[in-house]
């Protein structure tokens, strides 16, 4: 599996199921009846594409905008913007920036705003995107995740269980520093706030 049909399966699965949970069944689906290789080739793209987006710029942009809270928030957080599909992980991973601009990021802010309950299907949040590889493993081999994992590390993937940013790391809470590095997403909070 290339990394073209990665991203096919992970936007047919948006396209062809309704919810996550049914997304993760029709991935589960496609995947367990795929070879062994395929399906740690699908898990190894899903941690380069964990780690495209693991950097503290789009760790700040993603707290700027009140989309995630602790570590295991973040971790999360970064399955869902891979859920979003190709096109709107390379715009945002390339520039974080950007991220205020995705509809569903825009539509989550104006529920928090406006204090309308939002659902598991709301946050932007996808944990179980990240586990549905181990799930397809474990049926389609009878192997466990240690041995996913060791293929996964034979192919130079370090597995990290909590975020572990490679770029240069900053004060998060520094308001002035978020305002600098991130001006449009910081422009955005403050006009959808009343803060202009």
């Amino acid at each position: 599996m290339d990394v073209d049909e990665f991203w096919h399966l992970i936007e047919e699965s948006a396209r062809e199921a309704v919810g996550r949970e049914a997304r993760l069944e029709w991935l589960h689906e496609r995947l367990v009846r795929r070879s062994a290789e395929d399906i740690i080739d699908f898990a190894s793209w899903m941690e380069v594409a964990r780690r495209k987006v693991d950097t503290y710029l789009m760790w700040g942009a993603a707290r700027t905008l009140h989309l995630v809270g602790g570590l295991d928030s973040i971790w999360y957080f970064y399955s869902w913007v891979i859920s979003l599909g190709r096109e709107t992980f390379e715009q945002v991973t390339s520039d974080p920036d950007t991220l205020m601009d995705v509809p569903e990021v825009r539509r989550y802010n104006a529920m928090q705003r406006d204090r309308v309950r939002r659902s598991d299907e709301d946050r932007p949040e996808f944990e179980e995107l990240g586990y549905v590889a181990v799930r397809a493993w474990e049926q389609a081999t009878g192997g466990d995740w240690d041995a996913l994992a060791d293929a996964l590390e034979a192919r130079g993937h370090v597995l990290d269980s909590l975020p572990n940013p490679a770029d240069e790391e900053w004060d998060l809470d520094d308001k002035q520093e978020s305002a600098r590095r991130l001006p449009r997403i910081n422009r955005y909070m403050s006009e959808l706030y009343g803060r202009a």
